[in-house]
Formats: structure tokens, C-alpha cells, sequence
């Protein structure tokens, strides 16, 4: 499309240049049309708009591979003029020229908004009365009115003013009355509790913006009783009570979603249909606009060498068409070609997956030079440059770290050689590590190439076991070779992976197959790719021993019996040579090599190969990591369903909810608190779902690495695509409750605080050296030394997977594990219930490991530390009286009485029994802080469920006392 700045309005120049990721208006630009021309709006006044005017919206936003990616919307008052409105979607086209036309332009009509526009004004939008060029007088706010409106929406929020009746309630959705002095929110008794929780967002949106932040809220629960005294001062507004009527379906409910589409080709002004026996891309031609109409949406598809014209009269035929039919409240969507939706390709029987048109930059080109001329900023505009390799590490790499090869139901602990693997068999790991405020766990499972389907169910059932013994806490995740994702690499600092396998299932594999077993063997012929970005982070691959698995841009070791060679590639660097001299020690310790310049190998190189034959040169790309997508998800019937949150945050993951961040890289899938506990165990289930129905028609491997993340146990590499805030998740409840809690307590989150307490200053985490021990920076440095299987925390959470009798003597016995008494007595000698029966669930999780050389690389030395030796009866005990790796109080503290008295102590606060008060209890109780439910026990129960009394209780660091209260159900 030829591009003239004559064609474009001098309002649009130069615009498009600010963007800012994950924003809601920040990259925002948006202007108002008046006497058919665009206004700018100024940004104090977004996200206000007058049902008289129609507007137009610009949302840019900064990517990842360094471009920019913009989104047009023309919003449409209820009471805006055909002129206007008009003008608007004339204009809109207008402005995608000045950005050279790739944008997705959107019609949004007041009151049927698409979700992505709404989420750029959170939380809500809510239209004023009057406009400019209407003629309509602005609502002035001098005398508060009474209002009533109507909510629904579960991520984002559709607000709608309703006439001020009881005839306007129902039992499906979510009403807000605005009186002058209090603010009721009544929840229908069929509205979800997501949707509870989004509506006091515009609770606190109508407070904050009508009456100054000062005002009483109220939440009214359908269906409850008279006898509640602002259920009767909410019903006084109507009369009085009376029953509600069902709800009426509404012509939009009526509205079929299942008619069939239809094509028509846009000719000087006219839509013509086109008859198909299937929608297939051919059938779109690149020098005319099209209209598909899909009934619930219509889009129009523009090809890109259609001129200005020719697109402003495809859209003036739409808003014919749809006046003519009534359908004016339709969803309008023009899409560029090369830059359709993901929504509008899906809407074809058949697409291909890599377009056969070559976008031209010449259009974008053109504009750029033109307001380059002009002296205006033109980067978003130009070409973005191919960004580098992001290797920033998000996970502290001074952890522990343990290692089981699967074996069926058995598994074998890896000790000297835990990053040693077989690509015919399925390992285990679990790696505890400090986090940005507290222990981080991560348990995974790594599947070989070549590993056999048993050992991968029996790999996925016990770490979903290790996982769901220690209470969710942990981060699960699922690994194939070859798509490891750079934490994994970097937690086993040197990672080896061999050809073959060890477990049984595999050696029956090949032997019922009758197939060569390639099982890695020292004195066999093997070629090795050296990888990585250091000695701390760095790989060694075993390869088909063939010239054309070479690659200049790597290092390779290439033995046969006692013959060794290091070949290293024209690209490689002097440090990529020292990493194969590094996995040289580890690989063939005490041998020597004969070093192989690429163009200069002796004739033995190449025989061992076979012969000389072509081979790359460009390094292996890891899978880019793009701009992240955040879902919802529901799994009915095996049947998964997402809806995508647009310009997401932290407010948008709800406890109620499991959600999939998708990075194309990583997969991460969230499962809130207040899930049932049948979906948690099926989350991983859900992700291998995700990548199978490909939502985002992104060619998503069914390897890629998948990560359960727990609400409350969110480690770095998943908070770092939102800005986190911890303690939000420190509050007890529902989205709802704990919504409610927030806004009733002035907008601060409420956290179990307890009363009469001097502020707990210590925020760090028992095990854990202290900072100037031991570095938290997420990033290497080549003189960090880890010591492996130290840590107590370590111990206590691994000991229940580890056989006495085979575990690694080079390590401290383990203490006790995990651990959350009912109870705690230093003379019971026996562990907890529960305790007990995870040691018998995986009292066979191990069998010792086969005796190994040990290998010692020539650099830098390492020496075994000494078998230590048995640890005095008080010092056991000491161990047992913690919970990973809480410290709780010694013997003789335990048993001491509390002499205060019980109503001074707690403040006059009433006592409950434990039963009663925990989150489980089919009883109620009246008139208490959820969020501080053991505060209400009796100090003698409370030292007896807690271990411990209550004033060393509240000394403990707040995520650990959380754990405790988790632990005991009044969390």
C-alpha cells in the first residue's frame, strides 16, 4: 500500500512511539473525534469517556525480540452520531497507515466491549453522561444521585448503569449500589466467586473516584436473611424485600453462536459473495479487502497491496451490512495480511502454518522516511534488530541438590555422579534452594530421548508423591532432553548426558526389539558436543560418532579405547576450549588428548568418523523465549478450555483459579490454593493439554518444559513476568474474602499479625547462612563454591525419599523430615502419624547405587569429606523438634506451662476449640479474624497443636509461622 502524508491526519504523526510491557495505560494514547477531526486526549483524562463521543485508542506495546506491536480500537458512545462514528473508523484506518499498516484495528461499541480493550482502563470503565460534538451537556457532580449497575466479567469487568428497580436484580450477576454515604455490592446467589472478587475492584474504583475514598462498603449475599442489618438497609432502597424473579434471557442469549460463515469480496463499494465448499487461505487475494462474517464477529481481511481507499470503503460496507440486518452491537475486527489473529485464522478450515506472503517493509519504510524528515522519532517504526540470547538466570545456584535414576518402582540415588545421565532412562531431582523470602523447592523429572513410556509414568508418579507429601510446596516440573531450560542446566552446573541406558525397562526394550544397545562404555567409540556459557553452567552431549554431527561453533571429544581427541570448531572461543578441556576430566579423567584444529585433523580423526562429509556451522538456536500469554483454564469432562487475560498482573491469578503463563519456551501452570485437590494432582495433566490444542498456533513442541507452580510457593523464574508482590498472598480465604478484607482495612492487605507483639524484625530463613555468607545473586560467578547435600533443610525434606541404608555417606545423616505435629513431645519417640505413613509410602523409593570409580577432574581438586559420625541422643532430639528446618523450641521450653492469664494474653478475645476453629470445621464461627484464627485457641492447645507457646510462636518469621498455620488447617 503506497503511503502519502496527505492520506494521513496530522494528529497521527509521529505517534506510536512509547511503549512499555505489561501495562495497563502506560504505551496508551487515545483521542476523541470533534468536528471529524481526532483530538488528543491528555492522559489524565484516560480511561473517561462520554456516551455522546466516539474515540479512538492506541495501545503500544514494547516486545521481546525488540519491535513493537500496536493495537487500534475505535470505542463508540451508546449516544454518539452516525457522522462521528463514522469518522472514527475512517480515521482508524488513517492511522494504521502512519504505522505502516500492520496493526489489528477493533470496533468497540459502549456496553459490549472486548475483553482486551477493558483490560487496558482496569478496573473498569464507566461511561458519563453527555459529549462534545453531540451537543450534550456534561453530568455535573455537584448533587450525589443513587445508582445502580450491573457487573459481569470474571478477569475483566463490563459495567453497565441499570434503572434503579428491583425489577433490574437478578441471581446471576453482580450489582453495585452507590448511595451518598455507604457503597453495597450484592453477589447473585448464581455469580462465581471470581466474579465476587473482580466487582470490589470497581467498589474501590467507585469509592475512590465519587466520593473521595470516604464512604462505608457493604457486601450483600443473596438470599440472606432480613435479620442482617445492611441486608435490611440495602433492601430499604427498594421497598423493602421481595423475592426476585428468574432471570430473563436476553436477545444476546438468544443469539445463535453457531451460524455459518459467510465470505464476500468487497467491489467498488459492494460485498459480493463468494460461494466455497470450505474456507481455505487461497481464497483471499492480496489485492482486495474481504468480509468474513462469523455471525457473533465479523472481521474484515485486508490484503496488503489494497490502497487507503479501498480499505475505508470495506469498512463503510460492514457498518451497512449490520445496520441493515439490526446487528449493529456485532464485534468488528480488521486484521492486515500477514498480521491476522490468531482468532481469525482459527475461523479457516485451512491455513498454512507458514505464510506464503512475503511482508513487504517497504509501506513502513516509506512512512518513516517521511517523519524522519520531519524530525520525528522513527525507531518503533524501523525494522527491529535480532535481540541477543537472553541467558539472565532467575533461580539462586548455591542450593542442594539430590538425583534418582528411575528404575520401575525403584530408583537408585546418584551420588559422585548425579549430573551424569542416560539418554535411555528417566531421572528425578530435587533441588532446595533460597529464595527472594524464603526456601524454594523444585522437584522435576528428566525424560531421555530414548527412555521407554514405563519408566516416564513411574518417573511423573513418584515426584507427584515427593511433591504432594511436602503439601504442594514445591515447584514440580516435567524435562525432555534437548529442550532444557537454562535453570535446569545451570542447578547441575556440569551436566553429561550418555547414549544408552541403565534401567531395566530400557535393556528390555532393546532386547525384545533386538536393537544394538549404544550404553555409553570407556573403552567404546563416542563423539561428545561441549556446550555452555561456563565452568558453572556447561554440557557435554554424546552424539552419533559421525563427521556430520560435527559443528564449527562447538567443541568436541572424540575417544576410541585409549586414543582421546578435543576437536574445536573455526567459531569456538578460547573459553569454549577450556569448557572441553573441563568436561575432559569428568568424561576420561587422567587422559590425555590430542587437540584437532577444524581444517587441520590427522587421517585417525576422520577414520574413527568414517570419513569426512559436510557439516554445520551455526550454533543450535534455543527456543526464543516471547512476549508471555496468561490463561485461564477449565478441564471439563477431559476437555480443556482456556480464555486469555490480556495486559495481565498478579491480581489476575485467583485462588480459585489453575492458569497457564505460556512463554513458548516454558509453560507454566498455576494452581491456586482453593483448588480441589483432584485438579492439583491433575495439573500437570492440564499442561501436556495446553500443548497439545496449541492455542496460540505457535508450533509449541509437546517437549517443552512444563512447571506447576503453587500459589504461595511462586519461585523467581515465574514472579519475574509480573511485578510480585508477597505478602498478597498472606491473607486467609476466597478471592472474595480476601478482597473484601483489603478494602474494608483502607486498601492494605490484612497479614496475621499478632496483637500485643513487638515487631518481628528477623526476616530471614533458619538454615540458610546469612548474606555475607553465602551470595543471593542469580548470577554466576566461576569462584562460588557449593557444597552439595549440607543443608539441614536439604536433609529434613529429602529424608523420607532415601534409604538409611544406601544413602550417600559423603553427606550428614538426614534429619528428620518435613514435619507438621499435631503434637510435639521430646519423650513420645515416634513421629507423627502422618509422618509415619509417608516413610512407608516411599520406604522403597531407593535401592543403593551401583559402586563407581570416583571420577576427580584434574581441576580443581576435590577432597571427600570424612563420614561423620554419630550425633548425640540431645542433638537427635534437637533435629526432631524442628520442621523443615524450623527451628522449634528445645525440650525443656516445650514443657513449660504457661502462667499468664488466658483472657489478659489474648486480649480478651474468646476461646474455641481447635475442631471448631479450623478451615475444614462444617461449624461456623461468629465474629472472628480469618485471617487470625489461632489466636482464639486456648494457650494450653495451642502449645499443644503448635509445639510451642504463643510468644515464641509470633518470633518465628512470618512465612514460617504460615507454614505452621497451613499445616494445622487455619491458613
Amino acid at each position: 500500500m503506497s503511503v502519502s502524508m496527505k492520506d494521513v491526519d496530522p494528529a497521527f504523526q509521529g505517534v506510536g512511539q512509547k511503549a512499555y510491557p505489561n501495562s495497563n495505560s502506560s504505551g496508551t494514547e487515545i483521542w476523541r473525534i470533534e468536528n471529524f477531526h481526532p483530538v488528543t486526549v491528555p492522559k489524565s483524562s484516560h480511561g473517561k469517556f462520554f456516551t455522546g463521543d466516539s474515540y479512538i485508542i492506541l495501545k503500544t506495546t514494547a516486545l521481546k525480540n525488540g519491535g513493537l506491536r500496536q493495537d487500534i480500537h475505535y470505542w463508540l458512545g451508546k449516544d454518539t452520531s452516525q457522522d462521528e462514528s463514522g469518522t472514527a473508523a475512517i480515521k482508524t484506518i488513517e492511522l494504521d497507515a502512519a504505522l505502516g499498516g500492520r496493526a489489528v484495528q477493533y470496533r468497540e461499541l459502549q456496553g459490549h466491549e472486548t475483553d482486551k480493550f477493558l483490560s487496558y482502563f482496569k478496573p473498569c470503565i464507566i461511561p458519563q453522561e453527555g459529549g462534545v460534538a453531540s451537543g450534550f451537556k456534561h453530568a455535573e457532580a455537584d448533587e450525589h444521585q443513587t445508582r445502580l449497575f450491573v457487573c459481569k466479567g470474571k478477569h475483566v469487568v463490563q459495567v453497565k448503569e441499570v434503572k434503579f428497580a428491583r425489577s433490574s436484580l437478578n441471581h446471576d450477576d453482580i450489582f453495585i449500589l452507590d448511595t451518598k454515604s455507604k457503597i453495597f455490592q450484592f453477589n447473585g446467589s448464581n455469580s462465581s466467586i471470581q466474579e465476587r472478587a473482580k466487582a470490589l475492584e470497581v467498589v474501590q474504583y467507585i469509592k475512590d473516584t465519587y466520593h473521595d475514598g470516604k464512604c462505608e462498603i457493604a457486601a450483600i449475599e443473596d438470599g440472606r436473611l432480613m435479620a442482617d442489618a445492611e441486608t435490611g438497609e440495602f433492601w430499604g432502597f427498594f421497598g423493602g424485600f421481595a423475592p426476585l424473579p428468574k432471570k430473563s434471557i436476553s436477545d444476546e442469549s438468544k443469539r445463535a453462536d453457531n451460524v455459518s460463515s459467510k465470505l464476500f469480496s468487497v467491489e467498488k463499494g459492494e460485498a459480493i459473495p463468494i460461494e466455497a465448499d470450505s474456507w481455505t487461505r487461497e481464497l483471499l487475494d492480496t489485492h482486495k479487502c474481504f468480509i468474513f462474517d462469523c455471525g457473533i464477529e465479523v472481521f474484515i481481511w485486508m490484503g496488503r497491496n489494497t490502497s487507503l481507499n479501498q480499505r475505508k470503503a470495506a469498512s463503510s460496507c460492514v457498518d451497512e451490512l449490520l445496520r441493515s440486518q439490526d446487528r449493529s452491537n456485532t464485534h468488528v475486527t480488521r486484521v492486515i495480511e500477514g498480521f491476522e489473529t490468531v482468532i481469525f485464522r482459527s475461523k479457516f478450515d485451512s491455513w498454512p502454518q507458514t505464510g506464503n506472503v512475503t511482508v513487504s517493509e517497504e509501506g513502513r519504510g516509506k512512512v518513516a522516511a517521511l517523519l524522519k524528515r520531519q524530525g520525528i522519532n522513527v525507531k518503533g517504526l524501523l525494522k527491529a534488530e535480532t535481540p541477543k540470547e537472553d541467558t539472565q538466570l532467575f533461580i539462586d545456584c548455591t542450593g542442594d541438590l539430590k538425583v534418582w535414576r528411575v528404575n520401575g518402582q525403584q530408583n537408585s540415588l546418584l551420588s559422585e555422579d548425579q549430573s551424569k545421565f542416560y539418554s535411555g532412562d528417566c531421572y528425578i531431582f530435587q533441588y532446595n534452594y533460597p529464595g527472594e523470602e524464603k526456601d524454594e523447592h523444585l522437584i522435576g523429572t528428566w525424560f531421555g530421548k530414548h527412555s521407554v513410556e514405563e519408566d516416564r509414568v513411574a518417573a511423573v508418579s513418584q515426584a507427584s508423591k515427593m511433591v504432594e507429601s511436602m503439601k504442594f510446596i514445591p515447584t514440580q516440573a516435567r524435562i525432555h532432553e534437548g529442550n532444557e531450560p537454562l535453570q535446569f542446566f545451570a542447578i547441575f552446573q556440569s551436566f553429561i548426558v550418555f547414549k544408552g541406558g541403565l534401567s531395566k525397562g530400557y535393556k528390555k526394550y532393546i532386547a525384545g526389539n533386538e536393537l544394538q544397545d549404544e550404553t555409553y562404555s570407556e573403552d567404546g567409540l563416542a563423539l561428545f558436543r561441549v556446550q555452555g556459557s561456563g565452568p558453572e553452567n556447561m554440557q557435554a552431549i554424546q552424539v552419533d560418532p559421525v563427521a556430520s554431527s560435527l559443528n564449527s561453533s562447538y567443541c568436541y571429544i572424540l575417544q576410541s579405547g585409549s586414543t582421546v581427541f578435543t576437536w574445536c570448531g573455526n567459531l569456538t572461543t578460547s573459553e569454549a576450549q577450556e569448557l572441553a578441556e573441563r568436561q575432559l576430566d569428568l568424561i576420561r579423567p587422567n587422559s590425555q588428548s590430542k587437540l584437532q584444529k577444524e581444517g587441520a585433523e590427522s587421517d585417525q580423526f576422520w577414520d574413527l568418523l568414517g570419513g569426512k562429509s559436510e557439516y554445520l556451522s551455526q550454533k543450535i538456536a534455543r527456543k526464543a523465549e516471547i512476549d508471555p500469554h496468561l490463561f485461564s483454564c477449565t478441564l471439563t469432562k477431559g476437555e480443556l478450555k482456556v480464555t486469555e487475560v490480556h495486559n495481565f498482573n498478579q491480581d489476575d491469578l485467583m485462588t480459585e483459579d489453575i492458569c497457564i503463563l505460556d512463554s513458548q519456551s516454558d509453560i507454566y501452570v498455576w494452581v491456586g490454593q482453593n483448588v480441589e485437590s483432584k485438579n492439583k494432582t491433575n495439573a500437570l495433566n492440564i499442561g501436556e493439554k495446553f500443548l497439545e490444542r496449541d492455542f496460540l498456533h505457535e508450533k509449541l513442541s509437546l517437549q517443552t518444559p512444563i512447571y506447576i507452580v503453587m500459589e504461595g510457593s511462586e519461585p523467581t523464574f515465574f514472579t519475574r513476568f509480573f511485578t510480585w508482590d508477597f505478602t498478597k498472598f498472606a491473607i486467609h480465604g476466597n478471592s472474595f474474602e480476601r478482597k473484601l478484607s483489603i478494602l474494608k482495612n483502607g486498601g492494605a492487605p490484612v497479614v496475621d499479625k499478632p496483637k500485643r507483639r513487638a515487631p518481628v524484625s528477623n526476616t530471614g530463613r533458619s538454615a540458610v547462612p546469612d548474606k555475607s555468607q553465602r551470595s543471593r545473586s542469580m548470577s554466576f560467578s566461576p569462584d562460588r563454591v557449593r557444597v552439595r547435600g549440607r543443608s539441614p533443610a536439604f536433609n529434613a525434606l529429602a529424608a523420607t525419599f532415601e534409604n538409611a541404608n544406601a544413602r550417600n555417606m559423603s553427606t550428614p545423616p538426614p534429619t528428620v523430615r518435613k514435619i507438621y505435629p499435631k503434637s510435639v513431645t521430646p519423650d513420645s519417640g515416634k513421629l507423627p502419624s502422618r509422618a509415619a505413613a509417608i516413610a512407608a509410602l516411599t520406604s522403597t523409593f531407593e535401592i543403593p547405587p551401583p559402586a563407581r570409580q570416583s571420577i576427580i577432574p584434574r581441576s580443581p581438586k576435590v577432597v571427600s569429606p570424612e563420614v561423620p559420625k554419630p550425633k548425640p541422643r540431645s542433638e537427635t532430639l534437637s533435629r526432631q523438634n524442628s520442621v523443615d528446618g524450623l527451628k522449634l523450641p528445645k525440650p525443656e521450653s516445650i514443657q513449660e506451662d504457661v502462667k499468664e492469664n488466658e483472657a489478659e494474653d489474648d486480649e480478651g478475645l474468646p476461646i474455641y476449640p481447635y475442631d471448631r476453629l479450623k478451615t475444614s470445621s462444617t461449624e461456623t464461627v461468629p465474629d472472628i479474624d480469618v485471617t487470625k484464627r489461632e489466636t482464639y485457641l486456648s494457650s494450653t492447645e495451642f502449645k499443644e497443636k503448635f509445639g510451642m507457646a504463643k510468644d515464641m510462636f509470633y518470633k518465628l518469621p512470618k512465612w514460617k509461622q504460615n507454614k505452621l498455620k497451613m499445616s494445622l488447617q487455619l491458613f
